[in-house]
């Protein structure tokens, strides 16, 4: 029998369970700043490309015009109401954002506030598991 093997067999069941736990949420806790980087690479190579795309279009775009001779102007008017929706999307695009940033970070302060709460509640489980004991215990004696 291994000394692996003999360690089992002498431990309760929730001396194990508790070890696999703290193993468990070790290997997890590790793992959360390596998904952070990658989604964030992720998030990042996307809007360049994204970006690329748009600029290489918009050059494509450009030298066609100018080799098939095609007027490029715009009116006053249509320059404005582009000028005028860019700016809309840019100010919706802020409010999304800090209605987004802002429920992230309420949710975060709702988990930390039931974490901070847990002991609480393990308190009153406990106390109320006890009061049913000592009320079966003293009926048996």
């Amino acid at each position: 029998m291994s000394k692996h093997e003999q360690t089992l067999g002498t431990k309760d069941v929730f001396s194990v369970y508790q070890e696999s736990a703290d193993k468990l949420f070790t290997g997890l806790k590790h793992s959360v700043p390596q998904y952070h980087q990658s989604i964030t690479n992720v998030q990042q190579e996307y809007l360049h490309a994204y970006e690329n795309i748009v600029n290489y279009t918009i050059t494509l775009q450009k030298e066609c015009a100018k080799k098939a001779g095609i007027a490029t102007s715009m009116p006053d008017a249509t320059l404005k109401m582009l000028h005028d929706t860019t700016n809309e999307f840019m100010k919706t695009n802020s409010i999304q954002n800090q209605v987004v940033l802002a429920t992230i970070d309420a949710t975060q302060q709702n988990i930390k506030t039931f974490n901070d709460n847990a002991k609480s509640f393990a308190d009153l489980n406990r106390n109320i598991l006890q009061s049913w004991i000592s009320l079966f215990s003293t009926k048996n004696n």
